[in-house]
């Protein structure tokens, strides 16, 4: 029997595998070119694109579901939540309950769709005499049945409140730990959306960022037994766990209960971390809808064709804020967040 603390070593895909509760995480690196007089791209480079539908990483960069502009315009969801972590460049929120906001390097967007929500996430290129590079993750974690049709809610986590671990270790290597969601050592995360799986600190939910300077060494610390752990190594060159060597564009699935000694290689090293206790309901999605069984789905997809979770306020479906607006968070009671 064996005892290493690595469950399992498979290689990244698009998007990224999880394991429950969470349901995938979509990872998206983009070179953004300069942006035109409306934030968008030029028609020139627009031709011989999907647009609409854009997934290829064609000149460094994709327009996703953007005609114009790139990034998501209004879509559906029902029964779990996002959390979208933005690492650099620029996010614009609007959804069908009157919010909207920008977010940018560092900051953290946590959404429960619950019963029903309309959003877009479009990245406006704000920069006209510079690149507009886009780094972001975007997590689905699921919700139990029992809060599938809770109210929608969305908070931000702003860049300058999240905590940020620095651990220096005996050679004077740094490895910085962002701590959005859980608890590490006695660091603890902001509160995230009221009905979050994550909200009762029983189901373990760790959501960490963490970059380790060449030959750096760090000790994630173990968490519930109960608890499923992978580490998404997205960036770098290889990393030591035991005495397996682990390179990049790998995900490592690890056992929750053991602390896990993290050698890092020759290059800095950039990581994901997801954890949770398990949900363990069965899983029915359909596109943006995630329920327990067939019906659900088919009720949801009535739900939106009859209400369309509340309608579309804005005068577009690629909605994005003025160049200059700035990092803000208007929520649908009205009042505004600005940074």
């Amino acid at each position: 029997m064996s005892t290493s603390v690595i469950k399992h070593i498979k290689p990244l895909g698009f998007p990224w595998e999880t394991q429950d509760p969470f349901l995938f995480c979509a990872y998206h690196r983009d070179e953004y070119p300069k942006g035109n007089a409306s934030m968008g791209v030029d028609f020139e480079q627009l031709k011989g694109r999907n647009t609409g539908s854009d997934f290829t990483r064609r000149d460094g960069w994709r327009m996703y579901h953007g005609a114009n502009i790139p990034g998501f315009p209004y879509h559906p969801h029902r029964g779990f939540e996002t959390i979208t972590i933005n690492k650099e460049g620029v996010v614009d929120h609007s959804d069908s309950l009157g919010g909207a906001g920008r977010f940018m390097a560092g900051d953290v967007q946590w959404m429960t769709a619950g019963r029903g929500i309309q959003h877009s996430e479009m990245f406006p290129l704000i920069n006209t005499e510079k690149r507009n590079p886009l780094e972001i993750f975007q997590i689905w974690l699921n919700l139990p049945k029992a809060s599938k049709m809770v109210e929608p809610h969305y908070k931000m986590l702003w860049n300058e409140d999240i905590p940020v671990i620095k651990h220096t270790d005996q050679s004077g290597r740094l490895t910085s730990i962002q701590v959005i969601a859980g608890k590490i050592n006695n660091v603890s995360a902001l509160e995230p959306t009221p009905d979050s799986w994550a909200s009762d600190s029983k189901n373990a939910i760790g959501v960490y960022t963490v970059s380790m300077e060449a030959n750096a060494n760090w000790i994630l610390p173990k968490t519930s037994d109960q608890a499923n752990r992978s580490i998404f190594f997205y960036k770098g060159d290889h990393i030591k766990i035991e005495t397996q060597t682990i390179l990049h564009n790998n995900i490592i699935e690890l056992k929750a209960h053991e602390n896990i000694t993290i050698q890092n290689g020759s290059q800095d090293a950039y990581f994901l971390i997801l954890e949770g206790k398990p949900i363990e309901e069965p899983v029915v999605q359909h596109g943006p809808f995630v329920m327990n069984t067939q019906e659900e789905i088919i009720q949801a997809m009535k739900d939106y064709g009859e209400t369309h979770f509340g309608g579309w306020p804005w005068p577009d479906t690629e909605v994005v804020h003025p160049r200059n607006k700035g990092r803000f968070a208007l929520h649908s009671n009205g009042i505004e967040e600005i940074k």
